[in-house]
């Protein structure tokens, strides 16, 4: 039938998850605590990082970004859920639906491209410690920033754009926000255009930046070794170890659901979310934070000053 004589979907309705009112008072709770962890906890790295001059580095300038990725990330899907969690209807536009997948897409590669950098920022700090300055220059950490943002932005959002997705019967997605790997589950005609691009742009967005980071951390761990003192090389892993916890548990996710693509898996990929959606962007802060002493120090001393300011005024 041809698509013109049927009529065209204008919203979705979401499954989301289990209806049973204790599960669903228990997830409401449990995302909600996550959700305002991942606000403050994120706020308050951004917040330590602008305010203590001794931060003021690119390795903390890509980590303040990636802070702001994490909460606009979190806050483009958490908030739907918690609404939909005790609705009745759980629907959503068609224009709303396709805003937050594109939006999702552009912040999900971005965080993909900015873990990348980070690790590259770590090699050349341990490998080439004597030329960080010049590889790693403020011009050069802002030119990286403006491409990468607007390469992930023209990458994530183009192919849509070019030929848009159409919607002519099936408007249930099995899943608590729009994602493209549902919705091209629903959508009509022919699918070959969006699974060959989805392909592409994910070996662009995901294994691309996942084969420099493994690269890099390839080449710290030659560096490392290479290290005489037992506390020399304690400290070297230290310092990558909270960036390698959060790439583990970020890629190893969103490989599953977006490059993973067999029926067996369709089905858990909402679960599967959760861990990139709300986990992910959570321990982040908690991470950089807990287990980076320049961070805790920073956070201290804001809060002295600002404790004597007070008393003296």
């Amino acid at each position: 039938m041809e698509l013109s004589n049927q009529t065209l979907v204008n919203h979705f309705i979401l499954i989301g998850f289990s209806r049973n009112l204790q599960f669903s008072t228990l997830l409401f709770v449990m995302t909600l605590i996550f959700y305002i962890l991942t606000i403050n906890g994120n706020s308050f790295l951004i917040f330590t990082v602008i305010v203590s001059t001794k931060l003021h580095t690119p390795m903390y300038y890509f980590l303040c970004n990636l802070s702001f990725l994490d909460m606009c990330y979190s806050s483009t899907f958490v908030p739907k859920l918690l609404t939909d969690i005790f609705s009745k209807t759980r629907s959503i536009s068609l224009v709303g639906c396709l805003t937050q997948m594109n939006v999702g897409l552009f912040l999900g590669g971005s965080e993909c491209f900015l873990l990348a950098v980070m690790a590259y920022d770590r090699y050349i700090a341990i490998c080439s410690p004597l030329y960080y300055t010049i590889i790693m220059s403020w011009r050069v950490c802002r030119y990286i920033t403006v491409i990468g943002f607007t390469g992930c932005f023209t990458v994530s959002t183009a192919p849509t754009m070019i030929r848009p997705l159409v919607f002519c019967k099936e408007n249930t997605l099995n899943h608590y926000f729009c994602e493209i790997v549902s919705l091209l589950e629903v959508a009509c005609g022919d699918l070959s255009y969006y699974k060959i691009t989805l392909v592409v742009v994910g070996t662009f967005a995901i294994l691309s930046p996942l084969i420099l980071i493994l690269v890099s951390y390839i080449c710290i761990v030659i560096s490392i070794l290479k290290i005489r003192t037992v506390g020399g090389r304690s400290k070297a892993f230290s310092t990558c170890a909270s960036h390698l916890t959060v790439v583990l548990m970020f890629y190893v996710t969103i490989i599953i659901v977006y490059m993973g693509q067999t029926k067996s898996l369709l089905s858990y990929n909402k679960y599967i979310s959760i861990i990139y959606i709300v986990l992910t962007p959570l321990l982040n802060p908690l991470i950089y934070s807990l287990r980076n002493n320049d961070v805790k120090e920073a956070f201290r001393q804001t809060l002295t000053t600002r404790s004597l300011s007070n008393i003296m005024s």
